[in-house]
């Protein structure tokens, strides 16, 4: 039987994860998958693993775009999903219940799912992974990422030109963006539980800073710094804690090499973003007002957030109001930038320059 679905999983040294995910899909139920593991050089037994979990392993040079695509290459049924190897499923009707939801939604939707943070003994405590699980059910601009999984129309995913490989990363920023312009983003049922071990590893409000900060570089468009900085993202099996100064003295420092008519257009795109991601605060704030009063749950807090942004998207109110915020940010930026902040580029004397010994 010729199989609706194909998995694709890129995988890079996850021996300690990928038979987990390789037996929760092997127990779904009411649809035929074909599973492909995408491996970009694995040393330990990652592809041994895969192919005893029922899985065909394709190896090519490593890259999480380019492994993905390889995955997906040559595919001719009618649907592609894409999972990072360190996600496990709720439930073993997961992947028919996404399949149902997305066959009654139009050609040009791509579907994510929410997210649960999982440690070594379950749901990863605090603050932090509460917020960030909360905003994977928003459905909002910059908040659908790879870990949530892509559920899509082999026909869309081809029609898109697939993954960006420019970079070893932000493939699934620039894929949601298409997405975003050719259609419409679809939450789907149930849960991915992801692992919080980068965040544990490297520091979680450090890890999640230099997030922040690359996600400010993109949306600035200043690609000289992911192409001077290659450790901003480096593969599982190589973090360890971070240091989040020297990436933000390069960025400065790419900022200020930058012709002077970029740099103000890096401003303004950052402020204009900023204003429309001035939501994500407000979210903190309930998230952290309803556990104190224990009135609402963080999914119904979540939800609430999701339905005001499409409500609101086209109210001239809101346009008003992101407009003025817009321009009060971009001044904001601009004295930063070009004042305090850019002090950090020689504080504490003698440190160096994200360009030479501050970033390998």
């Amino acid at each position: 039987m010729a199989s609706d679905l194909r998995v694709v999983i890129p995988t890079l040294d996850e021996a300690d994860t990928l038979g987990g995910l390789l037996a929760d899909l092997q127990a779904q139920t009411g649809c035929e998958l074909d599973i492909v593991v995408a491996d970009g050089g694995s040393r330990d037994a990652t592809r041994s693993i895969a192919r005893r979990g029922g899985a065909r392993v394709v190896t090519t040079a490593a890259g999480r775009a380019r492994q993905m695509n390889a995955g997906a290459a040559g595919f001719a049924g009618p649907w592609l999903l894409f999972l990072h190897a360190d996600s496990r499923l709720e439930c073993n009707h997961q992947l028919q219940a996404a399949l149902a939801v997305m066959r009654a939604r139009p050609e040009t939707t791509a579907g994510h799912f929410p997210l649960t943070f999982m440690d070594e003994s379950g749901p990863a405590p605090g603050f932090l992974f509460r917020y960030m699980a909360a905003k994977t059910r928003t459905g909002r601009r910059y908040t659908i990422n790879g870990d949530q999984g892509c559920l899509i129309r082999t026909a869309f995913f081809n029609a898109l030109g697939g993954y960006d490989t420019r970079h070893g990363f932000l493939e699934d920023q620039r894929l949601a963006a298409r997405v975003e312009a050719a259609g419409r983003w679809q939450r789907l049922p149930y849960r991915l539980m992801t692992s919080a071990r980068r965040f544990e590893a490297e520091g979680r409000y450090r890890r999640y800073g230099l997030m922040a900060l690359i996600m400010t570089m993109y949306v600035a468009d200043l690609s000289d710094f992911f192409d001077t900085a290659p450790t901003v993202y480096v593969p599982q099996s190589k973090t360890r804690g971070l240091t989040v100064s020297p990436y933000l003295a390069h960025a400065l420092d790419v900022f200020g090499a930058a012709p002077a008519r970029t740099r103000w257009r890096a401003l303004w795109r950052v402020a204009d973003v900023a204003a429309g991601q001035a939501w994500q605060l407000h979210l903190a704030v309930a998230l952290a007002l309803g556990a104190l009063a224990g009135e609402r749950s963080d999914d119904a807090i979540a939800d609430r957030f999701a339905c005001a942004g499409r409500a609101l998207s086209s109210s001239l109110p809101a346009g008003l109001l992101h407009n003025t915020a817009r321009m009060v940010l971009f001044f904001a930026l601009a004295v930063a930038v070009f004042g305090p902040l850019a002090c950090l580029r020689w504080w504490p004397p003698g440190r160096a320059s994200g360009r030479s010994k501050g970033i390998q």
